[in-house]
């Protein structure tokens, strides 16, 4: 099969590219660095051109309220140019939960996203995965200062970056699910544990102080962000990916 991988050279996007053409398939990355702008529309009509599949991997640059923008027009543009490619499947990367948390504006964006690929014209895969174990130190970051760490107990059950590409590689490649395929990690931790686990195993001397208002997880209600009861869980535990990184 032919891939258009579009948000392809980024930290998922490469990762799906290398398993897709180690499996015999071929896979292209596009990105905005190949000529691909998903919100101009500028090359991707030539990046569908010739694809049985086209993953969409691309993120809004923002976080805030004007990611529902990206989304909209991103989709729009994509799903148009699969449309006139003749695109068997188009598959994005979403998250666990994401509509169950309408107080986030990137969360209700991604929720958007999904809508609108499946009011589209073309069959579709959607791949929701946890928050990645590569976001942990970026999640940490928001709420910390020279010596302390602010994180709530918000459940979490991170999942690596390459297991998240082993998933979307599979679904692309299988037929179009014309819905949702859950993916998690293999453990669930509350947030402020994971902190205190990740500085732990990084000499990493600051504390973290338990602060049920800290940071962008502290508006997400119980264990929405969880895999869910159909969730397919990944093999990497969070202390060997640590171990490794």
């Amino acid at each position: 099969m032919r891939f258009a991988v579009v948000g392809g050279t980024g930290l998922i996007g490469s990762k799906v590219v290398k398993k897709l053409n180690e499996a015999g398939h071929e896979a292209v990355p596009h990105s905005k660095s190949t000529g691909v702008d998903v919100i101009t529309g500028e090359g991707l009509d030539q990046a569908a051109a010739g694809a049985d599949a086209v993953v969409n991997l691309t993120n809004s640059p923002t976080f805030d309220d004007a990611s529902s923008a990206f989304f909209q027009q991103s989709m729009d543009n994509l799903l148009e140019a699969g449309r006139k490619a003749g695109v068997r499947h188009v598959v994005v990367l979403s998250i666990v939960g994401v509509d169950q948390v309408p107080e986030l504006d990137y969360y209700r964006a991604k929720t958007l996203q999904e809508e609108v690929l499946a009011a589209g014209p073309l069959p579709y895969s959607v791949v929701r995965a946890t928050q990645f174990m590569e976001f942990v130190d970026s999640i940490m970051s928001w709420t910390a200062d020279a010596g302390t760490v602010r994180l709530p107990t918000t459940p979490l059950q991170p999942i690596a970056a390459q297991d998240v590409a082993d998933a979307v590689a599979a679904v692309a490649a299988g037929e179009p699910l014309q819905g949702i395929h859950n993916i998690a990690g293999p453990e669930v931790f509350p947030l402020d544990e994971l902190g205190r686990i990740t500085l732990a195993a990084r000499s990493d001397s600051r504390t973290v102080t338990t602060d049920d208002t800290a940071g962008m997880f502290a508006a997400v209600r119980g264990d929405v962000l969880t895999g869910r009861a159909d969730a397919s869980l990944a093999p990497t535990r969070y202390a060997d990916w640590l171990a490794a990184h």
